[in-house]
């Protein structure tokens, strides 16, 4: 394929779900300013972000997981005073985004997306989110990614079945009742069901977000699995100064990195 081509293909996937207005988010750090804008298709996480910054949830809140070349994380309720070295990313508020996958969005360089746990839904997390600075990739690293992508889609719709049910909830009351042998068998023959759980369509990454990843990169491994709902416009260099600093090694900055407030900029 041609330069041309390709940077026409690049735009389109940059700029096709762009039609309307979008909302922005500027998000003031002591390493500097971010700029995002909120995707329209994905209305229930637009929503609900800005509700949040407008009610100043995220003021003063730490980016508590920073992974270099993966994505910085923010948005954990408790970190705000948090001591260092304190344990993060377990707290948000009392309720779940429910999930918003969209065959257009991916986990592309520079996307805004949701933290969530590994609830059946795979709805998000209420007010934890992250930025992805990602790494460039090949076809031998995209075929990996594409396994792991098709690997929790097994996890998620394994666990919906309802076929499946009856081992599940033997497993829970196996824990419940503290037998743990019963408790091990059983879960040794639910991973080997999942393992060979075909009961769904397998993903395959589209030919555009192939090009993308290749040239620009991102984080494929997490599309279709985490809703991204946003990307940034200006500010990309101060995601990659955070994403750089030094760690612990739950990948909690050693020195804090605040979001001074987070504001809904109207132009």
């Amino acid at each position: 394929m041609s330069r041309f081509l390709l940077s026409l293909c690049l735009l389109a996937i940059t700029f096709s779900y762009a039609k309307a207005e979008r909302t922005k988010i500027e998000i003031q750090t002591n390493h500097g300013t971010i700029l995002v804008e909120l995707y329209n298709e994905t209305p229930q996480h637009r929503d609900n972000f800005i509700k949040l910054v407008e009610e100043g949830v995220y003021d003063s809140l730490l980016f508590h997981r920073v992974i270099d070349d993966f994505m910085i994380q923010a948005g954990d309720t408790e970190s705000k005073d948090a001591p260092p070295g304190q344990r993060l990313g377990m707290n948000d508020l009392d309720y779940r985004v429910p999930a918003e996958f969209n065959s257009v969005l991916f986990h592309k360089k520079g996307v805004l997306a949701a933290a969530r746990n590994g609830n059946r839904e795979r709805a998000s997390s209420s007010t934890q989110f992250y930025l992805v600075k990602g790494t460039v990739q090949n076809d031998s690293t995209l075929e990996v990614n594409q396994r792991r992508i098709n690997d929790g889609l097994r996890r998620h719709y394994y666990v919906n079945d309802p076929k499946s049910q009856p081992l599940l909830d033997s497993i829970t009351s196996a824990r419940e009742a503290k037998d743990t042998v019963l408790f091990d068998q059983l879960r040794a023959k639910s991973e080997r069901l999942q393992n060979s759980y075909d009961d769904f369509v397998k993903y395959v990454i589209p030919e555009a977000h192939r090009m993308f990843y290749k040239t620009i990169g991102g984080t494929p491994h997490l599309d279709q699995n985490y809703t991204v709902f946003g990307e940034i416009v200006f500010g990309f260099d101060v995601v990659a100064t955070i994403s750089e600093v030094k760690t612990d090694n739950r990948n909690r900055p050693l020195e804090d990195v605040r979001i001074i407030s987070m504001r809904v900029v109207n132009e």
